[in-house]
């Protein structure tokens, strides 16, 4: 005998990504389709590279001219400096005036700062062309996980904008262990914790029954038609790849499990006794029935289903029980209204 929660759930892979693009341009070209396995690092698809190789061989070009007017400021730099050191010693001597060896002074500073200035130009565009370069590598995009196609969203030749919003090419999906989201009710979620054993069902799943544990209850609702729902997660293993994104589970909960214990229909107990209640459980009134003799007792249940509790205590199997309704099914002769009513037995 099982106590369980039910609840309706879909199927999702439990590792998946969205393969945008990172750059503008067309999409030239889609190396897979869907359904096939790629590996890590394997090349999906290629953007149009022309307007992006341009800034680079432009950045490219500019750097190298800048390097250039860097190497002639250098000399007219070496050549200040010799100036200023000539001046300034010849000053000493009063071989040189005052104003000469200010100018020699002002144009070694000049030609300082204007070499300083090149080289911050150069790292100005060296920025911008390493900017360039990694947007030119984005034109190939590139498989980050091992995995599965799932799922295509764009088509070759189509223009991408990646300015205003990324845009997805494609989907990936590990499908080795996918996770089944059920929708639990507020009413019982509270009675659900993460590591409970679950086991699910899916259309067309003939007999089979998937075992998985919760590894996850998520704290935000949702609300569907005033309805609270909460998000409960479960992993289970699909290495032989029966289970598919989107199928719909019917999943159980298994709040308690009791085997090879005597059962009694619920509508055999009659009303509560709880100042009976004991180690053994919960006590219920019960009129049973041997030969024509009817008495009550006053039993001990455990686990209880929709259909069934379990006896832990007051009857054996075997034990004829009637309905806790048998007063209303019976006319005052004790003869049965309703021919056909019978009494369960254990």
């Amino acid at each position: 005998m099982k106590k369980n929660v039910t609840a309706q759930g879909k199927l999702e892979a439990k590792e998946f990504v969205d393969i945008g693009a990172q750059v503008t341009g067309q999409l030239q070209k889609i190396y897979v389709t869907i359904g096939d396995n790629v590996s890590e690092g394997q090349l999906l698809a290629q953007i149009d590279p022309r307007i992006y190789e341009a800034r680079v061989r432009a950045n490219e070009a500019n750097i190298k001219n800048l390097q250039a007017q860097l190497a002639g400021q250098q000399a007219q730099t070496v050549f200040a400096r010799q100036q200023f050191d000539r001046n300034q010693a010849l000053l000493a001597n009063k071989g040189v005036s005052l104003q000469d060896y200010q100018s020699a002074d002002y144009n070694l500073k000049k030609s300082l700062a204007t070499e300083a200035a090149i080289k911050a130009q150069i790292e100005q565009v060296q920025s911008t062309l390493q900017g360039d370069m990694t947007n030119l590598s984005y034109t190939k995009i590139f498989a980050p996980i091992a995995s599965t196609v799932v799922d295509q969203k764009a088509r070759e030749g189509q223009t991408l904008n990646a300015n205003q919003q990324t845009p997805t090419i494609l989907q990936l999906a590990k499908l080795d262990v996918m996770t089944v989201r059920a929708q639990v009710a507020e009413a019982d979620v509270m009675r659900l914790k993460p590591g409970m054993q679950i086991y699910f069902m899916t259309l067309g799943s003939g007999e089979r029954r998937w075992q998985a544990s919760i590894r996850q209850i998520l704290p935000t609702p949702e609300i569907i038609n005033n309805v609270v729902l909460y998000n409960v997660l479960a992993d289970v293993d699909n290495h032989d790849r029966q289970l598919m994104t989107g199928m719909s589970a019917q999943m159980f909960f298994i709040l308690g499990r009791a085997e090879h214990v005597p059962l009694i229909p619920l509508s055999a107990l009659g009303s509560r006794a709880p100042e009976h209640d004991d180690a053994n459980g919960l006590a219920y009134k019960v009129k049973t029935q041997q030969q024509q003799r009817i008495q009550e007792k006053i039993i001990h249940i455990g686990l209880k289903n929709r259909r069934y509790a379990e006896i832990r205590s007051g009857l054996e199997v075997g034990n004829r029980v009637l309905p806790s309704h048998r007063e209303d099914t019976t006319n005052k002769n004790g003869q049965n209204r309703y021919p056909g009513a019978g009494t369960p037995r254990l």
